[in-house]
C-alpha cells in the first residue's frame, strides 16, 4: 500500500497544480480581454471576477498541495484531510471524479489505515 499512498500523493499536488494553472490561464484571458473592452464599466467587472477566480481556484487549491505533502510524511491529518477533498473531487468530472475515488479506495484500506498509525521512526 506504500506505492498506493505516494501515488495518491501524487495526484493531490498534481491536481493543486493544475487548477493553479488554470486559475492563471483564467485570469490572464480575463485581464486580457478586459484590457480590450471600450466600456470602463465591463473592464472594472472582467477584472474583478479575474481577481475573484484567482483566489478561489488558490484558496481550494492550497489544502491538496498540503495534504499531498502530508501522505508523503505519512501523516495521520493528511489521510484524514485527503478524504475529505476526495469526497469533494470526486464532483470535478472526469479527472477530479477519478482521482477522488482511487483516492478513497487507497487511504481506507486497513493496511494503509496501519501505515498511518505507527508510531513515527526516529532518524
Amino acid at each position: 500500500m506504500e506505492k498506493h499512498i505516494n501515488i495518491v500523493a501524487a495526484l493531490q499536488i498534481g491536481l493543486s497544480i493544475f487548477n493553479l494553472l488554470i486559475a492563471l490561464l483564467i485570469f490572464t484571458v480575463l485581464k486580457l480581454v478586459g484590457g480590450f473592452v471600450d466600456d470602463a464599466n465591463g473592464a472594472t467587472v472582467l477584472s474583478i471576477i479575474a481577481d475573484v477566480l484567482a483566489i478561489v481556484f488558490i484558496i481550494v487549491s492550497i489544502p491538496g498541495i498540503l495534504a499531498g505533502l502530508g501522505l508523503y510524511k505519512r501523516k495521520e491529518w493528511a489521510r484524514v484531510l485527503t478524504l475529505i477533498l476526495s469526497v469533494i473531487e470526486i464532483f470535478n468530472f472526469p479527472f477530479g471524479t477519478a482521482i477522488g475515488i482511487y483516492s478513497i479506495w487507497a487511504l481506507i484500506q486497513p493496511e494503509t489505515v496501519a501505515a498511518f498509525s505507527m508510531p513515527e521512526k526516529l532518524d
